[in-house]
């Protein structure tokens, strides 16, 4: 089974939690990794200071300020192993992620707009406005059929979606 997989015997093993912000990403990517036996990163961590500023102003992020971000995404996954919450939103992004990570799978954790939303309210502490919500959506391009990756329903509990994740991991 894939939760007993020793990832050093694998080469890279990255799988990226993307995701719209308040999809969850981080909550079922410290759970997954935890699950697996990996490193999780946190891609939010790697957002240059003017981009964190930029958001917590309510200010959409465009592509000029999202490659110095994605460059950090890559060079922490050239450099290692694990499970990492990163938007990547367009196809794009998640091209340039694998020029760094061959091997990565995409993992896009997806909700309603209604749910999204309710879920960033809720939040304590965290730089992302409610307003940006919108704006992320209409950035977000889908996997597409040739994208190595799945979609994964945030409608259950983050610890039934690791389930599901785990499950898809050990088919595919």
């Amino acid at each position: 089974m894939l939760h007993d997989f020793d990832a050093t015997t694998l080469g890279k093993v990255h799988i990226i939690l993307m995701g719209v912000s308040g999809s969850g990403k981080t909550t079922v990517g410290t759970l997954l990794a935890e699950r697996l036996g990996m490193t999780y990163r946190d891609g939010d961590d790697l957002h240059p200071e003017a981009n964190v500023q930029k958001m917590a102003s309510g200010t959409p992020l465009n592509d000029d300020d999202r490659w110095p971000w994605l460059q950090r995404v890559g060079d922490w996954l050239s450099a290692h192993n694990g499970v990492m919450a990163c938007s990547a939103l367009k196809r794009t992004y998640r091209d340039y992620i694998r020029e760094f990570a061959p091997t990565a799978v995409f993992v896009h954790v997806h909700g309603t707009r209604e749910l999204l939303a309710q879920r960033m309210a809720a939040r304590k502490g965290h730089f992302m406005p409610v307003s940006l919500l919108d704006s992320q959506l209409a950035t977000l391009e889908p996997l597409e059929s040739d994208e190595p990756g799945a979609v994964f329903s945030i409608d259950a509990t983050p610890e039934a979606i690791v389930d599901a994740i785990v499950d898809w991991l050990e088919q595919h």
